[in-house]
Formats: structure tokens, C-alpha cells, sequence
């Protein structure tokens, strides 16, 4: 499920998981406060790094990677997923 930017920064306040799937030296270039970075390559090995019981936002460069994290931690019994797709979503808000 697609978030907007003000709704990701309110869900972020209340606690949720903020995850950054790009690649670790895309995520040392920028990334947004408190984000995990868990790159969608290795996402699947690492979903015991994340709460279930509690919302996980992803984000990426533009959008097709956390598009493709989404759909996995769904499938992985995650319930409350939120795609913000590019990282520019949070910061043009």
C-alpha cells in the first residue's frame, strides 16, 4: 500500500519501522533519520531484524524496490506494510 509523505512522517512518530532497501552505500549517501537499511537483496534473510506486530514503512531510490520489499514482507506475515517509494517522497512533503 502506497503512503504519503505526511502520513509516513506521522506513522514514523508513532513508532513504526522505517526501512531504506537501497544499497548500503546508497543509504550511506543520504538516508532518512532512524532508517534500518536492509537492501531488498537481503531483505528475506533479515526479517527477524523487524517487529511483525509493528507497522514497517520501506523506501528506495524510485520506487521498484520497495515496491518489491512490500510484496515480500507481506508475504512474509508482516500485516501493516507501507510503500513511501523514493526516498525524495519523504523529503519533498
Amino acid at each position: 500500500m502506497q503512503i504519503t509523505c505526511p502520513e509516513a512522517r506521522q506513522m514514523i512518530n508513532q513508532g513504526a519501522q522505517l526501512v531504506d532497501v537501497r544499497s548500503p552505500s546508497e543509504h550511506a549517501s543520504g538516508s532518512v533519520p532512524g532508517a534500518q537499511n536492509i537492501p531488498v537483496q537481503v531483505l528475506g534473510g533479515h526479517l527477524g531484524s523487524l517487529d511483525p506486530s509493528r507497522p514497517v514503512i520501506v523506501y528506495c531510490a524510485s520506487g521498484g524496490r520497495s515496491a518489491m520489499a512490500t510484496n515480500m514482507l507481506k508475504s512474509a506475515g508482516f500485516s501493516d506494510v507501507r510503500d513511501l517509494g523514493s526516498i525524495n517522497n519523504y523529503y519533498n512533503c
